[in-house]
């Protein structure tokens, strides 16, 4: 999970992030429940929710509100914590928790 987040969605390019990562940042959770519901709609079998620091709360929340009121029929299937190294400006280094929820069909 070394994607870069900047608080908010990382842009997608073609090797970076795969079709069935969302990242979650600062926007509201409906955003990124509507890119869960829209990724099980267009027949993805499982669709992994990351986020790192003030975010973790907000990707919970997208978890569950995907899985208890649009997809029924989605488990959680891997929960994955850990933490992450960034560089802030000023060169320094800190540590960031890290969480990548899988939820599949």
């Amino acid at each position: 999970m070394a994607e870069q987040y900047a608080g908010e969605e990382a842009e997608r390019s073609e090797s970076a992030i795969p079709e069935n990562v969302v990242l979650v940042g600062k926007k509201p959770p409906m955003n990124y429940v509507l890119a869960v519901v829209t990724q099980f709609n267009n027949g993805v079998k499982s669709v992994k929710i990351r986020a790192r620091g003030n975010s973790i709360s907000r990707a919970v929340d997208v978890a569950e509100i995907s899985r208890n009121r649009f997809v029924t029929d989605v488990k959680v299937n891997n929960i994955a914590i850990g933490s992450e190294e960034i560089s802030n400006e000023d060169g320094t280094k800190s540590k960031v928790s890290s969480i990548e929820i899988t939820l599949a069909r």
